[in-house]
């Protein structure tokens, strides 16, 4: 699953949809104001969210998450869900 649309909402949400289906809202308020975060006071920066490389959601060269830990939060699923060999090396 790779996120194929993004779009910002306020305050400080965005709304994904995967390629999967999967489409959902994720808040980072609590980001927001934090370290390079602080960009995001600027609205007009925030709205300028967009997919970026290898499956990223970014706003800039230098402020960008990883599709993956979005999708886990809007589906609820844990790492290991996503990814099962993660369960067989927590086996071992």
């Amino acid at each position: 699953m790779s996120p194929v649309e993004v779009r910002a909402l306020e305050p400080y949400r965005i709304w994904l949809r995967y390629d999967d289906g999967v489409e959902g809202e994720v808040d980072l308020s609590d980001m927001a104001s934090d370290g390079v975060f602080a960009a995001w006071e600027d609205h007009s920066f925030f709205a300028g969210v967009h997919l970026g490389p290898a499956g990223s959601i970014a706003w800039s060269d230098d402020i960008d998450m990883c599709g993956d830990a979005l999708y886990l939060e809007i589906t609820g699923m844990k790492p290991e869900d996503l990814f099962p060999r993660l369960r067989n090396t927590a086996d071992a």
